[in-house]
């Protein structure tokens, strides 16, 4: 289902924070601390090259977009301010 506005066409920070948080099971009271700063790409040992499959996919079905190959990259998966940044983008 998708997590779009579908008023507005847009997709919030707090809507890409709960699909990475859910696709990587991370715990409630540890999850309240992610922020658009939280590092993502050697940023906690959840995130590792694996959680990356995950997490597009996670955003791919919860956003109804398709995250091209391409655009995988570090720079992508550096923040999570940066990974929401580009959900956005690829959503409107």
């Amino acid at each position: 289902m998708s997590q779009i506005d579908r008023a507005t066409g847009t997709v919030s920070f707090d809507d890409v924070r709960t699909v990475i948080i859910t696709a990587l099971g991370i715990e409630p009271e540890r999850a309240k601390t992610f922020s658009r700063e939280t590092e993502l790409l050697g940023g906690f040992a959840e995130f590792d090259s694996m959680a990356v499959l995950e997490v597009v996919a996670a955003i791919e079905a919860a956003f109804d977009i398709t995250v091209d190959d391409d655009d995988i990259s570090a720079e992508m998966f550096e923040t999570l301010g940066s990974l929401a940044d580009y959900v956005q983008r690829s959503a409107s």
